[in-house]
């Protein structure tokens, strides 16, 4: 019956991270309608470091269009735009990969998808249960987003979540001679590369956190290089933090270059770049789920204000740094009365010994 399908349409919001996370669910439905024409509903960029959905899955055979509305809108001008952009398209099944905003929220959206003539509607979370990412066994952690939503879609088959390929973005040659070429003073060295990004105030581990570490990881591990990498409105810290780095490897015979990619890689050559490093240190960020896509162990500091493992990293290889306090899963983007009392504890010795455990 699928193989009738023409036009599917796939609802996701969200920018670097949450399209990253939903990987799994977007190769289960080109699975599952291999022959269709996939498009993609999703939100205009809410922040100047958020890249589009686009920007992630281009290239990847994943997703053929978008469509895009402001998230919140209640324009009737700009819904009615969107309902007739729909409408002349005319897909023939919607799949749900949206986030966590409510029943009521989800039987809202149905709705207009409805009113759009789509009949077939799949994962849409009408009830508590598919809108919630469910307790572990353990009582005490949750089910990462991305099973969350792969659970959601399970009438369409099995989404994979441990194969590796169920997380490809389908690089392509450009892609990774763009990175290489960047990386090219790394030679043959091994290399560690660094996030110190974050859009989110309440994420923020500081930048003398980063500087020490820094330090600290070019003392341990004499002739690996560095890079950095995020939005280009980051490459001022990265270059504070990497300092670090150079006050110790002055003074080292085989002085690993530190180079600062910030701004200068389009999301799926950072992910190519990521590609080449040993280890990835960073935030709880959208370059962390980047460098976890493929497949590069990931040493990730978080803050607490989500449940553990909603938004950890995918996989047994990555050590992630999260302490729990009595205020976790605020929710909070700034935090000011706690005085980010969760991932400003995390100590420096902390973050290293995670990496030491990676790199030996």
């Amino acid at each position: 019956m699928t193989k009738s399908i023409k036009r599917v349409l796939i609802y996701r919001l969200g920018s670097l991270g949450d399209t990253l996370i939903a990987l799994p669910a977007l190769h289960l439905v080109a699975r599952a309608y291999p022959g269709a024409e996939r498009r993609m509903l999703t939100n205009f960029p809410v922040n100047v470091k958020a890249p589009p959905a686009a920007a992630i899955l281009e290239n990847s055979g994943l997703v053929q269009g978008y469509f895009r509305y402001g998230v919140g809108t209640r324009s009737p001008r700009d819904l009615l735009s969107l309902w007739w952009q729909l409408v002349r398209w005319r897909p023939e099944v919607l799949v749900y990969i949206g986030p966590n905003r409510g029943v009521e929220s989800a039987r809202r959206d149905a709705k207009f998808f409805r009113l759009c003539g789509i009949r077939r509607q799949i994962g849409v979370p009408l009830t508590e249960d598919m809108q919630q990412n469910r307790v572990e066994e353990d009582g005490v952690t949750l089910e990462p987003e991305g099973s969350r939503l792969a659970r959601n879609l399970a009438e369409l088959g099995d989404a994979r979540l441990d194969d590796a390929a169920s997380w490809d973005l389908g690089l392509t040659a450009a892609e990774k001679a763009r990175a290489a070429a960047l990386l090219e003073a790394v030679g043959s060295r091994p290399l560690i590369a660094v996030g110190v990004g974050t859009k989110v105030q309440s994420k923020d581990w500081g930048r003398e956190n980063w500087r020490a570490l820094l330090a600290r990881l070019a003392a341990l591990y004499p002739g690996y290089a560095l890079v950095l990498n995020g939005a280009r409105e980051e490459s001022e810290a990265s270059e504070f933090a990497a300092d670090g780095w150079r006050e110790v490897t002055q003074e080292q015979a085989d002085r690993g270059p530190v180079i600062n990619l910030c701004g200068q890689l389009t999301p799926r050559e950072s992910a190519a770049a990521f590609a080449h490093a040993r280890v990835f240190v960073g935030h709880d960020s959208g370059p962390m789920h980047l460098a976890a896509a493929v497949q590069t162990p990931c040493v990730a500091i978080f803050a607490a204000r989500n449940i553990p493992r909603v938004w950890f990293p995918y996989g047994q290889q990555h050590r992630v740094i999260y302490h729990e306090v009595d205020c976790r899963g605020c929710g909070l983007e700034t935090c000011i009365v706690e005085k980010k009392k969760c991932i400003l504890s995390i100590t420096v010795d902390e973050v290293v010994e995670q990496v030491r455990a990676v790199l030996g």
